[in-house]
């Protein structure tokens, strides 16, 4: 019993590991795209998963004891809470973060090249055009893609 509770790496060496993918992990999902943190896809949630699976050997490494796995699992909590209150007092912290919204469709014109490269395909567009209640391109006085990944679609004569 007494080996689920020792340590088989130094607790400093398991900060620094969850500390690096934490990290890494957020640029690499800062880099993939607005469409990464949006509604998921099937795909999308295969690629989470396998994510997940991937760094885990890189969070704990040979360490499988279940003091180890809390110690990441605070660093992990701890640190997403970090970025989380710097990012709301920070505002160049939050638009590295966050992102900023894209405008992405103007007076009734699709931005194609915009949404090609935000990986956004015509048809997620149109589908966020029918969630806005907006019935044809013509009708857009503006769409926005947000940081979140959604698209909002403001019409023409809606003020």
């Amino acid at each position: 019993m007494s080996g689920l509770f020792e340590l088989e790496l130094p607790w400093w060496e398991l900060v620094l590991r969850g500390a690096a993918v934490y990290v890494a992990m957020l640029v690499l999902v800062r880099l993939s795209g607005k469409r990464t943190v949006g509604e998921f896809t099937p795909f999308d949630l295969v690629l989470v998963v396998l994510l997940g699976e991937s760094v885990g050997g890189a969070l704990i490494g040979e360490d499988m004891s279940l003091p180890g796995g809390l110690i990441v699992a605070a660093v992990l909590i701890g640190l997403n809470w970090l970025v989380g209150f710097l990012s709301a007092r920070l505002p160049l912290l939050d638009r590295i973060v966050e992102g900023q919204p894209v405008l992405v469709a103007r007076d009734g014109e699709v931005f194609r090249d915009v949404l090609r490269r935000e990986s956004i395909s015509m048809a997620e567009f149109e589908a966020g055009m029918r969630a806005a209640g907006c019935p044809g391109v013509d009708e857009i006085q503006v769409a926005v893609l947000e940081p979140n990944g959604h698209i909002s679609v403001i019409r023409r004569g809606s003020r």
